[in-house]
């Protein structure tokens, strides 16, 4: 990244008092900056319409739109903008919820503030990033469903490019890697998601990682 180029980033939770503890912390990071608030998920979305930020640190319990449905209308409107959930629990169907709709990354509140602000850069890298415990929760779940069959059996090129999501590769880390486009090695990931029925790219990681394919 560029000297001069700062991650731009919008805070959405309900409480101004969490939204200042973050500002606050930013502020005092050189290659990143708050560009916007929103206190619900309908006023996060006109943000990010407006501000086209980078980076969303996304709280899942508001008023009005959930930061569930929020993240979904996000990544449809504007899907270069990536979207990490920051809440205060961990509730599996929560946590499966904001992947499918498109969150890189799920952190808990009483994260300290180095792993938030390097959240932030994973997400805007392209990689994911996620609390150990939501990461050992989908690990688990993924454990489950080891013994089933693969639905339809992936390509030897498929199996490349699911070893570098494993590695928490970036679309275009994957293309330079492979020597492919950026649009091909998305269009790969796309298809290995349906192929494997998993709903995220954080999900294929861990798929990637627990059958050993990182190696």
């Amino acid at each position: 990244m560029a000297p001069t180029e700062r991650i731009r980033v919008v805070l959405v939770d309900d409480h101004s008092v969490v939204r200042s503890g973050l500002r606050a912390f930013f502020e005092l990071l050189d290659d990143m900056e708050i560009v916007g608030e929103a206190a619900n998920g309908r006023e996060a979305v006109a943000a990010v319409t407006a501000l086209q930020p980078d980076v969303v640190l996304m709280d899942l319990l508001m008023p009005e739109m959930d930061g569930i449905e929020a993240t979904a209308e996000i990544k449809r409107l504007r899907p270069e903008t990536e979207v990490i959930a920051l809440t205060s629990f961990i509730e599996e169907g929560k946590v499966t919820a904001v992947l499918e709709a498109g969150a890189s990354g799920y952190l808990l509140k009483d994260a300290d503030a180095e792993e938030v602000a390097g959240a932030v850069r994973a997400a805007h890298a392209g990689e994911v990033h996620l609390d150990p415990a939501v990461a050992r929760l989908l690990a688990e779940r993924l454990r489950h469903r080891s013994t089933a069959p693969e639905p339809e059996p992936l390509t030897e090129r498929e199996r490349d490019v699911l070893r570098l999501v494993g590695r928490g590769m970036s679309n275009k880390d994957i293309a330079s890697e492979l020597v492919i486009t950026e649009r091909t090695a998305r269009t790969y990931v796309s298809n290995i998601l349906g192929k494997l029925g998993l709903a995220s790219r954080t999900q294929a990681a861990l798929y990637a990682v627990e059958r050993g394919l990182t190696s």
